[in-house]
């Protein structure tokens, strides 16, 4: 009776479970260097050769900010250049090892946050170049979610105090890809090391993450499950669009903490510790922006080293399905992830091996 019931929980045909491991497996591409679109000329243009080329961020129109005077100062290397996207390959200094274990989480997630809630292929033969689409051989795959369209959609970001290697803050940060939501992640390694993490005590007196604050609604949660659900019903489509069965690997939380606890333990707990060298004013950055999302075996070294190194930064999900592949087409003529915005010095980045060496340069202490 518990295999049928288990059947009946994931409410998808064999079918549609094949057909999805394979746009996962395409994801993989998409993560690190799967070309969609010509690129524009201002992006690499404004980049090529060049150690101090600025440009704007991704999220301008809805993010807009100026830096305070109070900001730290930060510099790239002089001898530092923005990398250009490669077309399908690792890199030469991608560490298998470290890959293989970032993808080998994914699975063990069964591909949580991979997709958005009410994923559905809307063509296998997309050709209009202005949005997004996934080139598998001669199909052109364009897909999108048939209910976030109904979700309502927070004006301002939301925050979440967490850490990466957290079973509970994992499975926060898996709805929060499932409802396609752009959140600001401010690191607290363990839960005990950092600014963000005096900051939590200052506020509630107590060091406990995940710690959602969202200034739409002036509501503030302890508790991952309490947050789940308050995703779900606040920026969430109708309870009646969606079969809520499908969300099992998240709210079930015997399976879903047992297995990210897993993944935390495969990756050796990333973000438990801050840093040794991280520069002691990370925390007071302007957030950087990140787009991405959780399950990437390519945007989940990035986001381990932002959580070292304490960065405030605005994650942009982009799973499977998410309006923000089009935005991000529209933007660089292309969709790869991770993609980097650093609004403390002006420069964008792909590349994710590329960009841990970035945020190394840039916000440690060097010797």
């Amino acid at each position: 009776r518990r295999i049928c019931k288990m059947k009946e929980m994931t409410g998808t045909s064999m079918t549609r479970w094949v057909l999805g491991f394979l746009l996962v497996l395409g994801s993989l591409r998409d993560c690190q260097s799967f070309v969609m679109h010509p690129k524009p000329e201002g992006l690499l243009a404004a980049h090529r050769g060049s150690t101090s080329a600025l440009s704007v961020g991704f999220l301008e129109d809805l993010f807009t900010k100026k830096v305070s005077p109070s900001r730290p100062k930060v510099q790239v290397p002089k001898d530092f250049i923005v990398p250009e996207p490669k077309p399908l390959a690792l890199g030469k200094d991608t560490d298998l090892v470290d890959f293989t274990k970032a993808t080998l989480s994914l699975a063990l997630r069964l591909g949580t946050g991979a997709f958005t809630l009410g994923w559905k292929i809307d063509s296998l033969f997309h050709n209009d170049e202005t949005t997004y689409s996934l080139r598998l051989g001669p199909f052109s795959i364009r897909d999108s979610s048939s209910v976030l369209s109904m979700a309502p959609r927070p004006e301002k970001p939301l925050i979440l105090y967490q850490y990466d290697g957290s079973p509970f803050c994992k499975r926060v940060r898996e709805t929060i890809n499932l409802l396609d939501l752009t959140v600001e992640y401010r690191p607290c390694p363990g839960a005990r090391q950092g600014k963000f993490s005096e900051d939590l005590m200052a506020r509630t007196g107590r060091r406990t993450v995940p710690y959602l604050m969202d200034p739409n609604t002036n509501q503030e949660l302890f508790e991952s499950g309490d947050q789940i659900e308050y995703l779900l019903k606040t920026y969430g489509p109708p309870a009646s669009s969606y079969d809520r069965k499908a969300l099992w690997p998240i709210t079930f939380e015997a399976f879903s903490i047992t297995t990210s606890t897993i993944v935390a333990i495969l990756r050796g707990f990333p973000g438990s510790q801050r840093q040794a060298n991280a520069r002691p004013d990370n925390e007071l950055m302007e957030p950087l922006e990140l787009w991405g999302y959780e399950s990437s075996p390519f945007v989940r070294p990035v986001r381990e080293k932002l959580d070292a190194l304490c960065l405030p930064h605005i994650m942009v999900s982009c799973s499977r399905g998410s309006a923000n592949r089009d935005r991000m087409v529209a933007r660089t003529g292309r969709f790869q992830v991770p993609f980097l915005v650093d609004p403390n010095t002006g420069l964008e980045l792909f590349e994710g091996t590329e960009i841990v060496k970035y945020l190394d340069a840039v916000y440690t202490v060097q010797k």
